[in-house]
């Protein structure tokens, strides 16, 4: 396997889907490095020399933000916004979903598992 940026890319893929593991690095992104460093994007990642590595190497690290420092740009942004609270940081804060979206029926990916009500005072009932 081949490594950029400390990341594994699998060599059995096509350059553009083995770019795309990298966190940062989409598909257009993946093609648009293919293109810029002039590489074949047909080419398996294993085909690849030390040489065309490093040149893939310096051009993301000239040009993009990724892995590490692109989480940590992102975390940080998150973290302004809770302190300046902002109506984005007190939704992150709550953990609700931050872009507007409905929250009544949906939403079960950020509020987490639904939780039944009023099921809990039918033995209460009986007495």
């Amino acid at each position: 396997m081949a490594r950029i940026l400390g990341i594994d890319i699998p060599n059995e893929k096509k350059l553009e889907v083995s770019l795309s593991y990298i966190y940062g690095i989409g598909r257009p992104l993946a093609k648009q490095i293919i293109s810029a460093t002039k590489l074949n994007p047909n080419m398996r990642a294993k085909e690849l020399t030390e040489d065309q590595i490093n040149v893939i190497y310096e051009y993301i690290e000239k040009n993009f933000v990724v892995e590490g420092a692109l989480k940590q740009r992102i975390f940080q942004n998150i973290k302004r916004l809770k302190d300046i609270r902002s109506y984005r940081g007190l939704r992150h804060k709550a953990g609700l979903p931050v872009r507007g979206q409905n929250t009544r029926k949906n939403a079960r990916t950020r509020k987490g598992k639904g939780v039944t009500v009023g099921g809990l005072n039918k033995k209460l009932d009986k007495k």
